[in-house]
């Protein structure tokens, strides 16, 4: 089903503002990388693990898009080179994993909130589904309105962290973190925590024919997201690293304990304040990326026609996004401790189909326009590709000989992944049945 054409699209900025929150939100969450490795190792690991992961998916993801800027991203991408199965096991990962993503984010603007006012502790769960369906009304208002939003939340977390980076580097205190851990350092689980706070490349593309000038709209969003995110992220770790405060208040507390040794109470609670709208913000953008995802695979008859329905006023896929509300609701009632290595294992299964994608494409298709082309012949990009491979196996070999409870996070994502093909069978009887 086509997008209406006179819906208004996103502009470049507003395309910034929503990557940014697609995939960072500030550096809310980040806190716990200084207690898995020393200052020192965490911030080389800052500079090497975002080029060696990041840009290679980048790269993928750039020229991807480029040669089908589609409503559906992704999954088009997956349809289009390895066939409509693998697209929908892609498709069912990552909507399995974005509602956990998203039930995450609420509980995440209460624990913030909580600092400043512990009256609000209690009532957590109508809290957050207050939020949810809060999130998803500005999700049918449109795009653009969530792009408005995100630039305006974007500008709220953003001032904070300037100002203690302002604070924080004309008086550093040079004698270091105070490190707890016991040795060796757990790199797998610091790895994994970057990973995580970089994660959503590709599903800033899930809405791509709602962007003006798609093509250069991404290159310039993707690369200024980048640079906003790995600059933001280094330097907040450095300042937290000369502060001198001890970990543990670091990790139990986040940031706004960092900002009152720095700034005092005002600052605690700026940056406090932004960690809830960060979880806002997030919370919208991730949305708005999953919400596109059934549409397609409802129009590919995988999923029940009526999803794909879109509103008659703002042109949104309004039964998509409200299928989203209503299950992430029921995940607010539970939490999540041990999610990142599922999240990071999920996301990398996903990014290995668009990695094989990005190859058959290339060897199927050679003469196919594509406005962005990574300047790597068929061998190069493989090699290319095999980096944030390798990565990956390096931090879950450290987690598995390291992590007691890992096997039964590796357990899970076995079963996500099974489950996926449970439900193709099912959709695959179905998609028979309207054939005859």
């Amino acid at each position: 089903m086509p997008t209406n054409p006179s819906i208004k699209k996103l502009s470049t900025l507003s395309l910034v503002a929503v990557i940014f929150f697609t995939i960072s939100g500030g550096p809310y969450g980040l806190e716990p990388l200084l207690s898995y490795c020393s200052g020192k190792q965490s911030i080389i690991l800052l500079i090497v693990v975002p080029i060696l992961w990041d840009i290679p998916i980048i790269l993928t993801v750039l020229e991807l898009n480029g040669m089908m800027p589609k409503i559906g991203g992704y999954y088009l991408w997956i349809k289009h080179a390895l066939g409509l199965r693998w697209a929908f096991y892609e498709g069912w990962w990552s909507w399995l994993t974005t509602f956990i993503d998203l039930a995450i984010y609420p509980q995440l603007f209460i624990m913030y909130a909580s600092l400043l006012f512990p009256e609000i502790a209690p009532y957590r769960i109508p809290m957050c589904i207050l939020i949810v369906w809060m999130g998803a009304i500005i999700n049918i208002l449109g795009i653009v309105q969530v792009g408005r939003t995100s630039i305006v939340l974007g500008i709220l977390v953003l001032v904070p962290f300037i100002v203690m980076f302002f604070l924080g580097s004309s008086h550093l205190y040079f004698n270091g973190l105070q490190k707890t851990t016991s040795s060796p350092s757990y790199f797998g689980l610091a790895i994994f925590t970057i990973i995580w706070n970089y994660i959503g490349w590709d599903n800033v593309t899930t809405y791509a024919e709602e962007v003006q000038k798609p093509t250069t709209s991404y290159l310039k969003g993707i690369s200024s997201a980048f640079v906003l995110i790995f600059c933001m992220y280094i330097l907040v770790t450095v300042i937290a690293v000369n502060s001198g405060i001890p970990i543990s208040d670091l990790k139990n507390n986040g940031y706004p304990v960092l900002a009152q040794k720095i700034g005092g109470k005002w600052l605690s609670t700026f940056v406090a304040i932004g960690g809830m709208i960060s979880s806002i913000g997030i919370f919208l953008a991730v949305l708005l990326s999953i919400a596109r995802v059934p549409e397609k695979m409802s129009i590919d008859k995988l999923l029940p026609q009526k999803i794909c329905a879109l509103h008659p006023r703002f042109g949104t896929p309004y039964l998509s996004i409200l299928l989203c509300a209503i299950v992430v609701t029921f995940l607010v009632a539970f939490t999540f401790d041990k999610l990142l290595i599922v999240d990071i294992s999920m996301y990398f299964l996903g990014m290995t189909l668009e990695f094989l994608s990005l190859i058959v494409l290339r060897i199927r298709e050679p003469n196919i326009l594509r406005p962005f082309k990574i300047p790597l012949n068929t061998i190069g990009l493989c090699v290319m590709l095999l980096i944030p491979t390798t990565i990956y196996l390096i931090a879950f070999t450290d987690i598995l000989m390291k992590e007691e409870d890992a096997l039964k996070a590796f357990g899970l994502v076995f079963l996500l992944i099974i489950s996926a093909h449970v439900a193709w069978r099912f959709a695959q009887r179905n998609l028979q049945k309207k054939q005859y």
